[in-house]
């Protein structure tokens, strides 16, 4: 495999800075393509940015993303004291809220990256990875007429460059570690049990989430890192006719993208190549005792590849399925799969013509409740990169010119994490975890040409464990 230079954009203040950049070829990792941040999001905080919808109350609302269930309780029933709450906006329904997320993590064989673990993946150095501001008003039609509602998100910290999206966040944004994103700014519109999003909001797809709030771990497993959207803008309807029953449906302009369109390809016969609508939909089933719900979303629409000096248009198709048993009042259990592709996203070896990159993966999570106030966790993930095409090690330095990263791990990825969650109030968790990683598969390479493995100083270990602990603060 040969190594291949291209410029990235990079928006910032007063222009567009070019940046230069390391791809394979065949399989450029889609993480590092021109868009800078292209294929990069999630989904909304369960319980307090759900629509106030009849059929399904707010307390409830939690059981699409299945928090653990003491961890749920807290947030439906007693909730954190909310600091920037006043009678101005509360009388006008707006709400004002956020957290401070800071942590630190390390790797066992001192590489300065965890490998391809990303968000907190500088090692051994603290990282205030989120100082997240939102401000909401919820739309509530529970006396059967229109409301109109919003929802404003801004994230500050190391985890912007995982959320920003082309055209908005990168604009202003040049810093490789600390930046400003804003992964959600839309209108709503509710009317009987319909509530309506337009602008730029979290994906409906997978199960982890980019806020810190909304997840176990303090790490991210591979399906929600490589294989997921994160942000989406256009339009999306929550329909909820009844208790057990909620589904989504939605236009947008793919993925973790404002308003860049597609470049010119070379391949313009190709059917919808000047336009990248896709498809955003999924439906939720939920057991009438509310203990097990099954969630299925998907995403469809064109995107850019690029293939050598080559741009191609190919259709880029992800589903994810999401199903949560709370098995009992201490112990939940969580599958999720996700199957992805992208026609024309890889080139094959053996023709020079471009073929289809696959990804695909099976997560499985437990959670067990040893007192109201500390939960335990385990998660086991296979993640398949099928093509070498979403896994990259040490992707800041990707995506910023340096050669100091390994992509083109064309194999499978395993992960196997511990952790707690300890909440001393309803204002703090801790989130101490352990992980190890493995990967089998075919070789990649280095930005500079080397033979590589995901993991090690030299990227040349097929293994590594992790140890890291993080503290979100709600205010």
């Amino acid at each position: 495999m040969r190594f291949t230079k291209f410029k990235l954009p990079l928006w910032v203040a007063g222009g567009l800075l070019t940046v230069s950049a390391t791809a394979a070829e065949p399989t450029v990792p889609s993480r590092i393509d021109p868009g800078l941040y292209n294929s990069f999001a999630q989904v909304d905080v369960p319980g307090a940015v759900a629509p106030v919808i009849p059929n399904v109350p707010t307390e409830d609302r939690y059981q699409m993303r299945a928090l653990p269930p003491s961890e749920a309780a807290a947030e439906a029933e007693e909730g954190p004291t909310r600091y920037l709450e006043n009678e101005f906006l509360g009388s006008r329904g707006i709400e004002t809220y956020g957290w401070i997320n800071a942590g630190i993590g390390a790797n066992g064989w001192g590489a300065p990256w965890n490998g391809p673990i990303t968000f907190n993946d500088r090692a051994w150095q603290g990282m205030l990875n989120q100082l997240y501001l939102v401000n909401e008003r919820v739309v509530d039609t529970s006396d059967g007429g229109w409301d109109l509602g919003g929802r404003v998100d801004l994230l500050y910290g190391t985890d912007f460059f995982y959320t920003a999206a082309s055209g908005l966040d990168t604009f202003w944004n040049s810093n490789k570690y600390y930046g400003l994103a804003m992964p959600q700014l839309y209108a709503e519109l509710g009317a009987g049990d319909h509530a309506v999003k337009f602008g730029h909001f979290y994906t409906i797809i997978g199960y982890e989430v980019v806020p810190a709030v909304g997840n176990f771990f303090y790490t991210h497993a591979y399906t929600m890192q490589y294989g997921e959207p994160f942000t989406h803008t256009g339009i999306l309807d929550t329909w909820s006719p009844n208790d057990q029953l909620t589904v989504y449906g939605g236009i947008t302009n793919g993925w973790d993208n404002w308003d860049v369109g597609l470049s010119p390809v070379v391949n313009n016969g190709y059917p919808g190549f000047n336009s990248n609508a896709a498809l955003l939909a999924g439906v939720t089933f939920a057991s009438s005792d509310e203990t097990q719900a099954l969630t299925w979303a998907i995403t469809s629409g064109n995107q850019n590849t690029f293939l050598g000096d080559d741009i191609y248009a190919g259709n880029r198709s992800m589903y994810s399925i999401v199903y949560t048993n709370e098995l009992s009042d201490k112990l939940t259990y969580v599958l999720q799969h996700d199957n992805g592709w992208q026609f024309n996203g890889i080139e094959r070896a053996s023709t020079g013509t471009p073929g289809t990159a696959q990804w695909y993966g099976l997560n499985q999570y437990m959670f067990y409740n040893f007192t109201d106030t500390l939960i335990g966790g385990m998660r086991f993930e296979w993640f398949r990169d099928n093509n070498g095409t979403r896994v990259v090690s040490g992707l800041r330095n990707a995506t910023f010119g340096s050669d100091d990263y390994a992509a083109g791990f064309a194999g499978n990825f395993w992960a196997l994490t511990w952790g707690l969650n300890y909440l001393p109030t309803n204002n703090i968790v801790i989130r101490p975890e352990l992980r190890y990683d493995w990967y089998s598969g075919k070789a990649g390479e280095t930005g500079g040409g080397d033979v590589a493995r995901p993991y090690g100083r030299n990227f040349d270990q097929t293994g590594q464990f992790y140890g890291g602990c993080d503290v979100i603060w709600q205010f």
